[in-house]
């Protein structure tokens, strides 16, 4: 039987729209699973000494717990607002149960009665106040957590920019919620929460308090004048959470009075929008979100660790130079001067390369130190001259020291002291220019090495570095000379 053409076409597009839904599901999956191999892939390799890693256990816990979120599907959603505008009924309208504290008071935790929920309280940093987590099992381990927030008047101005960056971070969708136009505190924690480019609803609660004519206008003002700029009419949804029902209610007596009660809650329309965004869009948000966050903690650990290792690659850079200038100052002969700076030269390098976790042979060492000396140029033509010629005088003065009686070991020791400076100052160079190169990962950038090292010799202080050289070894020569 022949199918009428306008039902062909119908069927096409319904075709059309299950294979469409069918791809966007499988690329979905696709980016989640790619999303658990790179964090999973990021915490393995963060490469960090028994040294490194002290202080900086908590971001590695919350790259585990990011992990841990992504593989079990955890969502969260939290509700932001200010003391009364509703945050604690809407969520336990959302639940239909009272499992939040709903009150003027924050922080009260109550008893939960089902054991499919758990109840935690999350200090929040710098603050006395917390926010309380409650956790709703799903299928396998996948859970919603939705988070209730201290008012965000409540809390300081710097307290509630802490809180917005700590919580908006790792959560899936914001829920904000007023009960009125908006107030200038309501618009900033807005605004903060808006640049954290999460799915955010702008929640409407106790419109069953205003009149309908009233109620609309009121959503007109925050559409049109208030949030404009920050949320699409589309993010924006009206509720009564615990709405008041005015019921008439005759005594004994016979006589009649008005009385309210709480109403069944109207939250309908802001379930089917949290559905509609987590049907959509849960899996690439959960990936997405994660990642994000991940990649945040992540930049702060590498930069710690950087942090780190530069402190230690400078302590070891200036254990070389005054290594180097002690050896100098002390031997009068002059080819031993030269190759026991190029052996000291060579040990720093492979000693920063360690430090970098970066492995080098002493022919890399050595062909690296190569390509930083030509690059160097005048510094080290001046360490070769320098090295030469004040070699041959410290070695004549030192040679006359028994004939004048000790005499010319006082311009012995100003010489030994300037041709230390000379050298020490090399090496100082040449290990900042190996630890800018191995801090890289042993790339020299698009720049290439000419340019990094002239970058390098350009910030070089040589007045602070002679000073330093020369202040040190003034001390041991001068306790050597009365031993």
């Amino acid at each position: 039987m022949d199918i009428p053409s306008h039902q062909a076409v119908d069927w096409d597009r319904d075709e059309l729209d299950r294979t469409l839904l069918d791809f966007s599901e499988i690329q979905a999956e696709l980016n989640y699973k790619q999303a658990q191999e790179s964090l999973q892939h990021q915490i393995e390799a963060i490469d960090l000494t028994p040294r490194e890693q002290n202080g900086l256990e908590a971001e590695i816990d919350r790259l585990t717990k990011m992990l841990d979120k992504l593989d079990r599907s955890v969502v969260q959603i939290a509700a932001f607002g200010m003391v009364g505008r509703g945050k604690s009924s809407v969520l336990n309208a959302l639940l239909g149960e009272n499992a939040f504290t709903v009150g003027p008071l924050h922080g009260v935790t109550q008893t939960v009665g089902s054991a499919n929920w758990q109840l935690e309280e999350e200090a929040i940093e710098a603050s006395q106040q917390s926010l309380q987590r409650l956790s709703l099992a799903g299928v396998n381990d996948s859970q919603i957590q939705l988070l209730d927030t201290p008012g965000i008047d409540e809390v300081d101005g710097k307290t509630r920019e802490i809180l917005a960056k700590k919580v908006a971070k790792q959560v899936d969708l914001i829920l904000f919620v007023i009960a009125g136009d908006i107030a200038k505190v309501e618009y900033e924690a807005l605004s903060q929460l808006r640049d954290s480019g999460k799915p955010m609803i702008l929640v409407f609660n106790k419109i069953d308090q205003y009149p309908e004519a009233d109620r609309e206008e009121i959503y007109r003002t925050i559409r049109d004048r208030r949030v404009r700029q920050l949320l699409s009419p589309e993010e924006i949804v009206m509720v009564a959470a615990s709405p008041l029902v005015a019921e008439k209610v005759e005594n004994i007596e016979g006589k009649v009075s008005v009385q309210r009660r709480r109403g069944k809650p109207c939250v309908e329309a802001l379930k089917l929008k949290i559905l509609d965004i987590l049907h959509r869009e849960g899996k690439a948000l959960l990936a997405l979100n994660t990642m994000l966050y991940a990649d945040e903690v992540n930049e702060q650990i590498v930069r710690r660790k950087m942090e780190i290792r530069n402190d230690a690659a400078n302590a070891t850079i200036m254990r070389g130079v005054m290594t180097k200038a002690i050896a100098i100052a002390l031997n009068p002969v002059t080819v031993v001067d030269l190759f026991t700076g190029a052996i000291i030269d060579l040990a720093l390098i492979l000693s920063l390369s360690h430090l970098y976790g970066i492995p080098m042979t002493q022919q890399g060492a050595f062909s690296l130190l190569q390509k930083i000396a030509l690059s160097m140029g005048g510094i080290s033509a001046s360490e070769l001259l320098g090295t030469l010629g004040l070699s041959g005088i410290k070695g004549l003065l030192g040679i006359s020291a028994p004939v004048t009686a000790g005499i010319s070991l006082l311009p012995y020791v100003s010489v030994a002291i300037a041709q230390a400076g000379v050298a020490g100052v090399s090496s100082y160079a040449i290990g900042q220019v190996t630890k800018t190169y191995l801090a890289n990962g042993a790339t020299w950038g698009p720049d290439g090495p000419k340019v990094v090292v002239q970058n390098i010799l350009d910030s070089l202080d040589e007045t602070s570095i002679l000073n330093r050289i020369k202040e040190e070894l003034t001390a041991k020569l001068s306790t050597n000379n009365y031993q």
